[in-house]
């Protein structure tokens, strides 16, 4: 299970889109892969799971190669497989969770749909659709915790001495916060003096998008060839795994 959750990890697939794609809580997941062999899995779950890597038996798990043209693949499945689920459908069994967690599900939810029925506006769909992406990535990027702390104890919710994350980055997080706000606040920060700023912070993710796009680029030719020098005319279940073996070494060929 270590090789498991070690590929997971570089796949970069978050705990609630894998639970989702499963049709399993959260919570049982990581039940799951507390687990010492996939084998005391479900079946059912564990032949989605493997269904999702494309590979054939548990044993595979330790042959996976973690290239670009596998995580496109990879994510290409798990967002049909959520989607093919209940992901657009309001969850109505929350068995599985505490008593607690039952609350704070159900008032979100409550929350979102009370907002969304009354303001049909695309300033309020878009914000929920902010938030959606913000939720979604959570797990990878520490300081959106921060940021919904800073927010808690800025508007009244939370003891501002409270500290539920990491104390020391927190600290420092929520006074750069408040001495960012402070200045927008103020009135100090004005649109011509931070331009440059702004200007730096659009070509900084336009740098990252040129380079997914270069690299998404690079393994779109090398599936081409591959799928040419192998004879074929797309990757599908029956040939995924020769195929991507080719374009690792139709890559590595450039090394």
């Amino acid at each position: 299970m270590k090789e498991l959750n070690v590929v997971l990890t570089e796949l970069g697939i978050s705990k609630v889109r894998l639970s989702k794609y499963l049709g399993v809580s959260r919570q049982m997941l990581y039940n799951y892969l507390a687990l010492e062999d996939l084998d005391k899995w479900p079946k059912e779950k564990s032949a989605k799971l493997l269904s999702l890597l494309n590979i054939e038996n548990k044993n595979d798990i330790k042959d996976i190669k973690i290239t670009g043209e596998y995580i496109i693949e990879v994510e290409h499945r798990l967002k049909e497989g959520v989607k093919d689920s209940s992901n657009r459908e309001v969850i109505a069994d929350l068995k599985g969770f505490n008593k607690r967690e039952q609350e704070l599900l159900s008032d979100v939810i409550n929350l979102l749909k009370e907002k969304l029925s009354s303001d049909k506006t695309k300033d309020t769909y878009n914000t929920y659709l902010y938030l959606y992406h913000f939720l979604q990535s959570m797990e990878t990027t520490e300081e959106l915790r921060y940021i919904l702390a800073y927010m808690s104890k800025s508007l009244g919710f939370t003891d501002p001495m409270e500290f539920v994350f990491n104390k020391d980055k927190q600290f420092v997080f929520e006074s750069i916060m408040f001495s960012a706000m402070t200045l927008y606040n103020n009135g100090g920060a004005s649109k011509n003096k931070l331009s440059e700023s702004h200007k730096r912070f659009v070509q900084d993710i336009e740098h990252k998008n040129e380079e997914k796009l270069s690299r998404t680029q690079e393994l779109n030719t090398a599936k081409v060839q591959a799928l040419k020098e192998l004879g074929y005319t797309e990757i599908n279940e029956d040939n995924a795994k020769e195929v991507l073996e080719k374009i690792a070494e139709i890559q590595s060929r450039k090394v």
